[in-house]
């Protein structure tokens, strides 16, 4: 319990760090720096702190650390995919999308050094481990290469498909919803793959390690979380926009809705000659009704 209380004053040491430094920049820098870069660095990536503790105290952590970016990240995601998926819906530009990748990479391999740093005070005997197992880890990659690909592929596809589902809600309802979603990804898949679905994350934590090659890594933790994010955005929006406008899932409603006539009860129809015929032929003969507009 100790070293548990240890790794998550740490932990809370390093978010009210980030919160400062993302609020100072977000008043001193200009609107693009802070946005671009500020606070993409600020986000801190916590690793295996608090593994050696059993899978329910993982899970739990790993709900709160959710909960917490939810709450303060202010549009910052830390994830390749995300601002990918950004920029096919149109809302970033190449040039910032491209600055973000870079930062996250900086972000990520700061939070890398910083953890083996932390390590190496050797606090807790789980430290101690560490230190020794960093020499040399194994794979995170415990299935087949397809079926790693898959999972992967998977747990980015409902992480996707939820956060756009939600990005426009209240952060109240969007973070829990995102938290208990990675969760419980990360408890279905984390024996096959380690579920990150975060390519820069798997990049840092896992690439260097043994046990697969630097093309099976990239397949599984690259190609998958990337293809399950577009498979998301097709899905919920029928077209991926910076590639193609047209909707090949959900065809376009009219937004409005042309209100029909009722003839008056007793009122005979009279074409042009008074002798019958359509209404439209003779429309003063035609008393139009207002009907109520539909939700």
């Amino acid at each position: 319990m100790a070293g548990l209380n240890v790794s998550i004053a740490f932990f809370l040491s390093v978010v009210a760090i980030c919160e400062v430094i993302r609020q100072v920049s977000k008043r001193l820098l200009p609107l693009g720096v802070y946005r671009g870069l500020v606070r993409e660095l600020m986000l801190m990536e916590i690793g295996p702190w608090g593994g050696g503790f059993g899978p329910d105290v993982i899970l739990t952590l790993l709900l709160i650390i959710y909960l917490i970016h939810g709450v303060s990240f202010d549009g910052a995601s830390a994830n390749p995919t995300i601002s990918l998926q950004e920029f096919l819906v149109m809302d970033s530009s190449f040039v910032a999308t491209v600055v973000k990748l870079l930062v996250q990479f900086v972000g990520m391999e700061a939070a890398g050094i910083l953890t083996i740093h932390y390590w190496s005070w050797e606090l807790t005997d789980f430290h101690l481990i560490q230190n020794l197992m960093a020499l040399d880890c194994s794979s995170s990659v415990h299935t087949s290469l397809y079926h790693g690909i898959f999972v992967e592929g998977i747990c980015s596809f409902f992480f996707h498909l939820v956060a756009l589902k939600f990005q426009h809600s209240h952060p109240l309802y969007r973070a829990p919803v995102l938290a208990v979603t990675v969760t419980t990804l990360a408890y279905t898949a984390g024996p096959f793959t380690g579920a990150f679905f975060n390519p820069t994350l798997a990049s840092i934590v896992t690439f260097h390690c043994s046990g697969n090659i630097l093309q099976e890594y990239v397949q599984v933790y690259w190609l998958g979380p990337l293809t399950g994010m577009l498979a998301a955005l097709l899905l919920y929006q029928g077209n991926i926009p910076r590639l193609f406008q047209k909707n090949l899932l959900y065809s376009p409603k009219s937004k409005y809705r042309t209100p029909k006539g009722k003839a008056v009860p007793g009122l005979k129809q009279t074409g042009g000659n008074g002798e019958g015929g359509s209404p439209s032929q003779c429309p003063s003969l035609l008393l139009i009704r207002p009907l109520p507009w539909p939700d």
